[in-house]
């Protein structure tokens, strides 16, 4: 075979028209809104978001490869203010006679300032604007570009759509074989499978395994398991996944389904986020189950110091007991209303003094001391007595409501006989 330069497989096959781009069947079907967009003929300024290896990169060139505008493009991780302004310098000359479509890949790496030079020229037509981005556009795109730009969202790749472009790789990569290479039943699949929607990552994948070479003229099923593991994942401390994967949790408990739950738990211990577990299930045992059994607090806050002080792989035992709790457990949120309520009032300004009885015992000047007229309750049957505890400004003002779980349910029955409720 003779000698090539290298170029990443993922690259080279990469689709050169929207007929061959593997998903997002939702704006590339053929009735996709981004299809007719590209179909017509006008070019408006897009934002394109998703993960990585969805089809943004290939979308955007088959794009700009299909205007008649001088095509530029950055990378906002290794670009800068003065590729920006190299670029505003040829619009109204020879060198772009007419306009630049900008490609920008990854914008969400440009600070707002590198962002509204571009503002001034894409708000009179000079620049149309192409950019991808793997985080929340609505969090990291500058809202002025954002207005003039039209999102697409790009979504994992499903492992059916991903095995046409894994076998397009074997395909190819065979064809430049003297003695091609057999590829086993499931490989393909597993492949596809495991790359987590990421077509690129399972395009990476083949040709690994290709240039790992194989036993025997074969590559096997447990080869394209070990290549492939955990490369289903997809986590970024500090990006969207991150926070999806612990909101599912979270959800998933507040929803009753252990068995999401500890989906979502298993995905972020295989990326070691305890800290992030830790914080969603202990402040879940509050928000979600609260009073409708108390005792989640202290179990919680026991599994996760056990966590914590066990390290992982062990540390996923405790984590899992109290997810399986939390999801199973009757659940109130009676506490995070009263408390939030609380709050608005506070921040509305609703306060008022407090009650002379409830103040602190102390002389009010000089030589005189009013009596605080404070009723202990100890003195009293059942430990009780009326008496106003809010202010004059919010006497009679109602926070916390028994939720109607069998816990709160009692409380309320108690406290209904002390104060002679019915």
């Amino acid at each position: 075979m003779m000698d090539r330069e290298y170029k990443p497989l993922a690259d080279e096959i990469r689709p050169k028209d929207l007929d061959d781009v593997v998903g997002q069947q939702h704006i590339l079907g053929r009735n996709g809104l981004l299809r007719r967009i590209v179909e017509s003929g006008s070019t408006p300024n897009m934002i394109f978001y998703g993960p990585s290896g969805t089809g943004k990169t290939t979308v955007a060139r088959i794009i700009a490869d299909r205007t008649q505008r001088s095509l530029r493009k950055l990378n906002a991780t290794t670009s800068g203010i003065a590729e920006i302004k190299q670029i505003i310098d040829e619009l109204d000359t020879f060198l772009t006679p007419g306009g630049v479509l900008l490609y920008l890949d990854e914008i969400q790496y440009f600070n707002k300032k590198q962002q509204q030079s571009l503002l001034e020229f894409i708000e009179d037509g000079r620049i149309t604007l192409i950019a991808s981005t793997t985080e929340n556009p609505y969090f990291c795109v500058f809202g002025a570009i954002l207005s003039r730009s039209t999102v697409f969202e790009f979504k994992p790749v499903s492992a059916e759509d991903a095995e046409i472009a894994v076998k397009r790789a074997v395909d190819i990569l065979n064809s430049r074989r003297d003695i091609p290479l057999e590829v086993e039943d499931g490989v393909t699949r597993r492949i596809a499978q495991a790359c987590g929607g990421d077509v690129r990552k399972a395009i990476n994948a083949v040709e690994l395994l290709f240039s790992a070479g194989a036993s025997g003229g074969v590559i096997t099923l447990e080869d394209a398991v070990l290549i492939s593991q955990k490369s289903s994942m997809r986590y970024d401390r500090d990006g969207d996944e991150h926070f999806d994967i612990l909101s599912a949790m979270m959800k998933s408990l507040r929803g009753s389904d252990p068995d999401a739950a500890l989906h979502y738990l298993a995905r972020a211990i295989e990326v070691g986020d305890l800290t992030g577990i830790c914080r969603r299930i202990l402040c879940s045992a509050s928000e979600d189950i609260g009073m409708a059994y108390p005792q989640a607090v202290p179990i919680v806050k026991a599994c996760v110091d056990s966590a914590l002080q066990l390290g992982l792989p062990e540390a996923r035992l405790p984590l899992a007991e109290a997810c399986v709790l939390l999801a199973t457990a009757p659940k109130s949120n009676s506490v995070v209303m009263a408390i939030d309520e609380a709050i608005a009032d506070v921040r509305a300004g609703k306060v008022g003094s407090i009650p002379r009885e409830l103040q602190n015992v102390h002389a009010d000047g000089a030589g005189f001391e009013r009596d605080q007229g404070y009723l202990y309750p100890h003195n009293y049957p059942g430990h009780w007595v009326q008496q106003q505890y809010l202010p004059d400004a919010l006497k009679g003002r109602r926070y916390y409501e028994y939720g109607d779980n069998k816990t709160e349910q009692a409380a309320k029955k108690y406290w209904d006989s002390i104060r002679g409720q019915k």
